[in-house]
């Protein structure tokens, strides 16, 4: 049996915000209509939050749900959970026509925690961060740089973002550049 690892185990770096890979992440993709009282009982019972609305994202703990598409839904969830959680979106949705694809180990998943963590992102993609037009509860898929992203703040000073892990490298690179000591610009 092979050694499940993250995209960059254990990568880290402290510069005027703090940058890290946040290791195994759980994460479904659900296609379906998110509108269907089927699918929003499955969200509920899988995810422990309603379904989001557009571009909205809700958490209860360790799980939750991301609006993605006005179809598709980011499922997060415990690493160690998504076989179960596969297996109750299937017996729940068996009547309603879903795709529930389990894409973890596809995805990386990196932590931007610092009071300029809005200004890192900012650097990296064409994304209103100030305070009034993005916070906690909102998620926005867009570019970082050359490559496809999604993130949300958890809180003021904290942005998650998600890649996909081919580009994992990549994405930590240019969070650690644009996080370098000196290079504050003061915009937030």
């Amino acid at each position: 049996m092979s050694n499940i690892v993250s995209a960059l185990p254990g990568a880290a770096y402290e510069g005027y915000v703090r940058i890290e890979e946040m290791g195994l992440q759980g994460m479904i993709t659900l296609r379906g209509d998110l509108s269907a009282s089927r699918v929003k009982k499955a969200v509920k019972t899988v995810a422990g939050v309603d379904v989001p609305g557009q571009r909205g994202i809700a958490h209860a703990g360790d799980t939750g749900a991301a609006w993605m598409s006005p179809d598709e839904l980011l499922l997060l969830m415990p690493y160690a959970q998504v076989e179960d959680t596969l297996a109750t979106l299937a017996e729940a949705l068996a009547e309603e026509h879903h795709l529930a694809v389990n894409v973890s180990d596809a995805r990386a998943m990196f932590r931007v925690h610092g009071a300029a963590a809005r200004e890192i992102i900012a650097k990296l993609c064409p994304v209103d961060m100030t305070p009034g037009a993005f916070g906690p509860g909102r998620i926005r898929r867009t570019r970082m740089a050359q490559v496809a992203a999604a993130l949300w703040m958890t809180d003021e000073e904290t942005v998650q973002v998600v890649c996909f892990r081919s580009v994992a490298e990549y994405v930590f690179n240019l969070l650690r550049d644009a996080a370098e000591p000196g290079g504050e610009v003061g915009a937030f």
